[in-house]
């Protein structure tokens, strides 16, 4: 299938590793031109510079810090023009439970997760309204939706999946559409289920029999492929909607 994004301008958000990384590899082979923003550059960017270097950019930003996602994609749009696709993808989990994680946590958990989100998308908006078409995509987890995880991140993921909804109905009018991607448990060499996989391999082998139907963890490419579907004129009717990709772990029947 021709998803048709040759040429097609996307910032990924901590793109890095895992699904981000996942994510910006899958649009590459595309064709597409694509900006990673993380806080350190990885191996695997370093080895792109050569041969993808007229399609591939690497930010070193940190965006917690609003000024810098101002910077980011004032970049982008000065090296490859306006942005066509974002992918909210920056993201991480912090603190315990509620009652014994400190309030400065969940303001960082909302900063990171979702209000980095919120003005990203902000900031993508008004050359996307010139032109008539556009794409974001905000990943979130199905911990939006059902407990599980650590409060601070559920609750931002939760936000991530409210917003989705309502900037998506506010800004399909001007050929923008927004949707979300919400992973389940996915299996990668620099995410928390391989740690927890190696310190306690049982444990973890039971979960995966007793809470995924799907009999094992989901991969970072099967996030990706989910993405650029989404990303693509395949979906051009698919507006508002959250997708789970969790290979049947969620609990949620909505």
């Amino acid at each position: 299938m021709d998803l048709q994004l040759t040429g097609k301008k996307v910032l990924v958000t901590g793109g890095s590793k895992g699904i981000g990384q996942a994510i910006s590899l899958a649009f590459l082979t595309e064709g597409a031109i694509v900006a990673v923003v993380a806080r350190s550059e990885s191996d695997w960017m370093k080895e792109l510079h050569g041969f993808h270097s007229e399609r591939f950019l690497f930010i070193k930003a940190d965006l917690m810090d609003e000024s810098k996602r101002v910077e980011v994609v004032k970049e982008v749009e000065s090296t490859f023009g306006a942005v066509d696709i974002l992918i909210n993808n920056v993201g991480g989990s912090n603190g315990e439970q509620v009652s014994n994680t400190e309030l400065a946590l969940f303001e960082e958990a909302l900063q990171l997760n979702y209000l980095s989100a919120v003005h990203m998308s902000q900031l993508v908006l008004p050359n996307m309204k010139v032109r008539g078409s556009g794409v974001i995509i905000n990943i979130s987890s199905i911990f939006g939706r059902e407990s599980g995880g650590k409060p601070t991140y559920n609750s931002a993921k939760a936000a991530m999946i409210s917003f989705t909804k309502a900037i998506a109905d506010e800004v399909i009018k001007d050929g923008i559409r927004v949707n979300g991607v919400a992973p389940g448990a996915i299996l990668h060499p620099n995410g928390n289920w391989q740690r927890r996989l190696e310190q306690e391999p049982e444990g973890i082998k039971q979960f995966v029999r007793e809470q995924i139907p799907g009999g094992r963890f989901g991969t970072v490419e099967e996030i990706a492929n989910v993405v650029l579907f989404l990303s693509s004129e395949k979906a051009s009717w698919v507006v508002g909607a959250t997708l789970n990709v969790d290979g049947g772990q969620s609990k949620a029947n909505f």
